[in-house]
């Protein structure tokens, strides 16, 4: 099995999508991440993976290392150690490409959530990016989901500083209604922000 399993990961280096995309599914065939450090290290570099949708099978990969399997047994100690301390050292990079996963694919957001849950600083990271307003509007609200989601209360004076600058500019807007309204602006967010912000200050 070793063997297969080393030809597997060599392939996630390859230059060809379908080449990474075989090598995916013999890793995930032979369970390999879920007993090797080194295979779930190679996956956790492929999180920046140029595909989604390639990238979204990367995800799921690592995110299941974090659960139970069927029956009910855990990935070794060891396994479940090198995936946390690879995730605790993305940066904004990798945080916005696991956001693209979420967005394109929708069934993929526990599988995001948990992978989040093991970066302390991914907070700070979602704070930039739906800081960002030269940033999609999607990608945004994304990360506005996710830091109620996962519960980055560090993130919450940020989403509150956001939300008053845009409650203020709806109170504008409404008490001058003969101004043009814009549409497909910033205001889209206000409802995920006080929806990030009340689960944040839940008890």
């Amino acid at each position: 099995m070793i063997p297969a399993v080393w030809s597997a990961a060599d392939a996630l280096t390859s230059p060809e999508v379908s080449v990474r995309a075989s090598g995916l599914v013999q890793l995930s065939q032979l369970g390999a991440a879920r007993f090797s450090p080194l295979v779930v290290y190679v996956l956790a570099t492929r999180l920046n993976e140029p595909d989604v949708a390639l990238r979204a099978q990367v995800v799921n990969l690592l995110a299941q290392v974090l659960i139970p399997d069927a029956q009910g047994e855990a990935a070794p100690d060891n396994v479940r150690r090198t995936l946390s301390q690879s995730l605790a050292q993305m940066r904004t990079r990798q945080v916005f490409a696991l956001l693209q996963v979420a967005e394109n694919d929708a069934d993929t957001k526990g599988a995001v959530v948990r992978l989040f849950g093991e970066c302390t600083y991914a907070g700070n990271h979602l704070v930039e990016i739906f800081s960002n307003r030269s940033l999609a509007l999607c990608a945004r609200k994304m990360a506005i989901w996710m830091c109620g989601e996962v519960g980055f209360l560090s993130t919450t004076p940020a989403l509150e500083r956001l939300a008053g600058r845009l409650e203020i500019r709806l109170s504008g807007q409404q008490s001058m209604p003969f101004l043009p309204k814009d549409t497909g602006d910033e205001l889209e967010l206000l409802p995920l922000l006080r929806k990030a912000i009340e689960r944040l200050r839940a008890p």
